[in-house]
């Protein structure tokens, strides 16, 4: 089961100068929660955007930059090389950034989706998911309060 793990806005917004434009404690927890003890794959960009390697989990970092190296990740070369890498792992994530999203939407089985509901200005976006070849299967909503500035809603789809 290969699940691609994302936080977008209500246009599929992901994010703006390699940062996320939003900060939602229960979506950091949801996401260590899911991904703690699996491999993540991820690229270039969005490694760097990480003060150090995330704990407990195992990192593939994307490049097509062949003398890229990356301590505390193990450096491929495409989705194909990371998906063999972590063929050990039944459930590793792909976490992103938008150019890895939508390479992955080829091959991922599950979308685990957190929908933050307001729109936002940036440069990355999450590519559109087809309702012709995904079901949304669980919805979570969750609502804005002191720790959260905006609401959102956490949501599943599964490859039809």
């Amino acid at each position: 089961m290969i699940t691609m793990i994302a936080a977008a806005g209500e246009n599929n917004e992901l994010g703006k100068d390699n940062d996320l434009v939003w900060h939602l404690p229960d979506d950091f927890k949801r996401f260590k929660q899911l991904t703690t003890g699996h491999y993540i794959i991820m690229g270039r960009k969005t490694f760097e955007s990480f003060p150090k390697p995330l704990p407990n989990r195992t990192h593939l970092v994307i490049t097509r930059d062949e003398n890229y190296s990356a301590q505390g990740a193990v450096v491929v070369h495409s989705l194909d090389e990371a998906l063999i890498k972590a063929s050990s792992d039944e459930n590793p994530f792909i976490i992103g950034g938008g150019e890895i999203y939508k390479i992955g939407m080829d091959v991922a089985d599950k979308i685990e989706l957190t929908r933050v509901h307001a729109t936002f200005t940036v440069d990355t976006y999450f590519p559109e998911i087809d309702p012709d070849i995904w079901e949304l299967v669980s919805e979570i909503p969750h609502g804005k309060d002191e720790r959260h500035k905006f609401a959102f809603t956490y949501q599943t789809w599964i490859r039809k």
